[in-house]
């Protein structure tokens, strides 16, 4: 239980110094690029996400199944049609769009629905069906000032710089394109097009980063992502929530691992836990009391009589207790037969103990004569016999 305690007070001040050590530091700034809704770093769509209501002045509805699943639940295939009218709406930093949902889109478009679809790069099905090609200026890579063709939307330039490609439209079908915005100063570089497809038409943008919470945040960006998402015509707007860019986590431990310190105090408890485990895995078993055997309370027992009978004078009997008790012991110890007390006896005796033969004829001499003698043993006959089988015994 001691060292239970220090273990616990260990992983405490641990999480204590790190928690210390992390608070005064500044929190880094996470720069990735996850276009995701859930996300409140510079490069995610936390703000548009709440926004968007009133930037395209409708309700907007998120959809979290892919395009091609919602599409294809909505479409009636008794008059080849779709069920729900509008437009669908997608913002990515790259392309994030299966190829089942590309086609279902393109599909979608053409019966007199549109699409607004903003990615750095587009996939080749876009290219190939649209007649577009994009390019990124190299030169342009720092600072791009976006502007829009319709001069009802003011000539004002929105310089936009963080997170920024200069991605543009190299080639376009100027049959069924109309240009609607451009990021260089002689409007050269554009990146936002409207494709007539079918009855339907793509509005194709190359500058998601517009989107992001830096720029809606930032001076007056927002402007910039209100007009361009004005040209989305009347109606209901899909937006597809991409759900594998940043989604947010459902484990109970999200929190945990958003916080670096949290993160890292989390870590070395679990590890601090295997170790002590692992050190603390061998069987532990109380101490096992040492139980003292039973004492043979025999032989006391035997000389607690003896001396009673010695007390009261009565040799004889006393005699006849040790004969008894020796007889025993030699039938106990080396299995003779203790009937006759002759010589085989002896012979049998000396060759079993080890003991000297005189000895032992002369022990046996001693319990014979007493046996046979007819008179009562006095103190010297205890004392002779007691000492020839004490010899014997020890």
């Amino acid at each position: 239980m001691g060292k239970l305690k220090i273990y616990i007070g260990v992983l405490v001040l641990l999480f204590a110094g790190i928690i210390i050590l992390d608070s005064g530091k500044p929190k880094e700034i996470d720069w990735t690029p996850s276009y995701s809704v859930y996300d409140r770093i510079p490069f995610g769509l936390y703000v548009l996400d709440h926004e968007i209501d009133g930037l395209t002045g409708t309700k907007v509805r998120r959809l979290h199944d892919t395009p091609y699943e919602f599409l294809d639940s909505i479409y009636d295939f008794d008059n080849n049609t779709y069920k729900l009218k509008g437009n669908i709406l997608n913002i990515s930093g790259s392309d994030n769009l299966d190829d089942q949902s590309v086609k279902e889109i393109f599909y979608y478009v053409s019966h007199g629905n549109s699409a607004f679809i903003s990615m750095s790069s587009f996939p080749e099905i876009f290219k190939d069906s649209l007649n577009i090609a994009t390019r990124i200026d190299m030169e342009l890579t720092d600072t791009l000032r976006l502007g829009f063709a319709n001069p009802r939307l003011g000539t004002k330039k929105y310089a936009l710089h963080e997170g920024v490609d200069a991605n543009y439209f190299s080639s376009i079908d100027t049959l069924n394109t109309t240009v609607l915005g451009t990021f260089a100063a002689d409007s050269s570089r554009v990146n936002f097009v409207k494709v007539n497809f079918g009855n339907g038409a793509f509005y194709l943008h190359t500058t998601p980063a517009a989107f992001t919470n830096i720029h809606m945040l930032k001076d007056d960006h927002s402007e910039y992502a209100a007009k361009t998402l004005s040209y989305l015509p009347e109606g209901q707007t899909y937006w597809y929530v991409s759900e594998n860019m940043g989604a947010i986590s459902s484990s109970p431990l999200r929190f945990i691992t958003s916080q670096p310190a949290l993160y890292w105090a989390w870590l070395i408890f679990v590890f601090g836990m295997l170790a002590f485990m692992v050190f603390n895995a061998r069987r532990k078993q109380r101490i096992v009391p040492i139980l003292e055997p039973l004492p043979n309370t025999t032989v006391d027992f035997a000389k607690t009589i003896g001396n009673l009978y010695f007390q009261e004078g009565d040799h004889h009997t006393v005699i006849d207790r040790k004969i008894i008790y020796f007889l025993e012991k030699i039938r106990n110890d080396y299995l003779i037969d203790t009937t006759k007390l002759d010589d085989a006896f002896v012979e049998k005796l000396h060759q079993k103990s080890g003991k000297e033969l005189a000895l032992i004829e002369q022990a046996v001499f001693l319990i014979n004569h007493h046996r046979k003698s007819p008179h009562t043993a006095v103190e010297e006959d205890l004392i002779q016999i007691n000492t020839a089988l004490e010899k014997l015994l020890n």
